[in-house]
């Protein structure tokens, strides 16, 4: 390909710096294996956050709707969607607080 030298010549004569260049080479892989990014604990977090945002939206909207719902069918409109409203958040935060007390899957055994 072409006829230019490598910047340096292997040297074989030195034990103590081919020991030296395997070592280096060692420590280069380990550095680049604890670098390189995980991607099952990111993921896991999203998945988590998304959760999260879906329990609370799904409490307020679920709540908002089946109070107003109510109200118009019994004629106790703005009491009925606020208690309604009330019980959505409250579904929403139990949920919310039940999964951030449960342990988090081992996901070790994923690789």
């Amino acid at each position: 390909m072409s006829d230019e030298k490598p910047a340096r010549e292997p040297i074989a004569e030195d034990a103590r710096i081919d020991a030296l260049e395997e070592r280096l080479k060692a420590a280069r892989e380990r550095e680049e294996g604890r670098n390189r990014p995980q991607g099952t604990g990111s993921d896991a977090n999203y998945r988590s956050g998304n959760r999260v945002l879906a329990d609370l939206l799904g409490g307020l909207l679920g709540g908002t709707v089946i109070g107003y719902a109510i109200g118009y069918l019994t004629g106790t409109n703005p009491w009925a969607l606020l208690v309604g409203l009330f019980l959505g958040i409250v579904v929403a935060f139990r949920n919310v607080f039940r999964m951030a007390n449960t342990p988090p899957a081992d996901s070790s055994d994923e690789r």
